[in-house]
């Protein structure tokens, strides 16, 4: 299944940053006409998560029975260098649909970061996200949404408003999550976070503690639910025995965001 295009009128309002990327020893970056990192890939490993904070994305399946997991639909807001899409696709058998406004960063996961072809499991679709999501094609049918999207000064989310988070709530399916990134140096985390509880809800919402880097993934449920932590392990052990993620240490950093 191709890509689908974005409208003239979109593409021609935005000005894009140029695609390229660099390698340090066994690691492939994708930056966007900057220094700053918007993706990585292992060489050897393409399909393997590298970052921590990208790991920390995939949080939802602590909250997804593990039978569920292939087939579901997992959607990408930003496609970065792939990862997402193709450990969703490659190692969670889920379909998946990826929304990437910039032309040159489909290409690059083509052509640098081993993004398998569109087929009846993947679609990339060239659009702005905040447009798109609001199809009704969209509505109701994801299962894990996954919100990383930043310009090429990695400054700030390009999408933080309320309707946003809003928009993003109505794509969900009943008992699917989403996980955002927050990171930037004039953003502001406790503002993000209250878009989100108004948007999902107060007892919908769990976060991690930043990294070293200074990423913070939010976690924001479509229904709350608060699982003991005895079932999170439970579950974190079966993440990271079937998908080699470090499940079980997320959850000395991960907590409901009230309590």
């Amino acid at each position: 299944m191709a890509a689908r295009s974005s409208s003239p009128s979109t593409s021609s309002k935005i000005q894009l940053p140029e695609v390229h990327f660099s390698e340090n020893g066994d690691i492939r970056y994708l930056h966007l006409s900057s220094p700053w990192i918007q993706g990585s890939m292992l060489i050897k490993k393409p399909y393997d998560i590298e970052l921590e904070y990208v790991q920390r994305m995939m949080a939802w399946l602590l909250f997804m029975p593990p039978e569920d997991v292939a087939g579901a639909h997992a959607m990408q807001l930003g496609l970065g260098a792939g990862t997402i899409t193709k450990f969703c696709y490659k190692k969670l058998k889920m379909t998946c649909t990826a929304i990437e406004i910039n032309p040159g960063v489909l290409h690059a996961c083509r052509g640098w970061f081993r993004l398998p072809p569109d087929d009846e499991r993947l679609r990339v679709v060239i659009a702005d996200a905040a447009q798109e999501i609001r199809s009704p094609e969209w509505t109701g049918v994801v299962d894990a949404l996954q919100v990383d999207i930043y310009d090429h000064e990695a400054a700030s989310p390009v999408l933080d408003t309320l309707d946003f988070y809003k928009d993003c709530h109505a794509l969900l399916s009943p008992n699917a999550c989403m996980t955002v990134n927050l990171f930037g140096r004039s953003s502001s985390y406790d503002e993000s976070v209250q878009k989100i509880m108004a948007a999902f809800g107060e007892d919908a919402v769990w976060a991690f503690k930043p990294t070293r880097e200074g990423n913070t993934i939010v976690l924001a449920q479509r229904t709350p639910s608060r699982p003991k932590r005895e079932q999170l392990m439970e579950v974190a052990e079966r993440i990271e025995a079937k998908y080699g993620l470090p499940a079980t240490k997320w959850l000395r950093v991960f907590k409901p965001v009230r309590k």
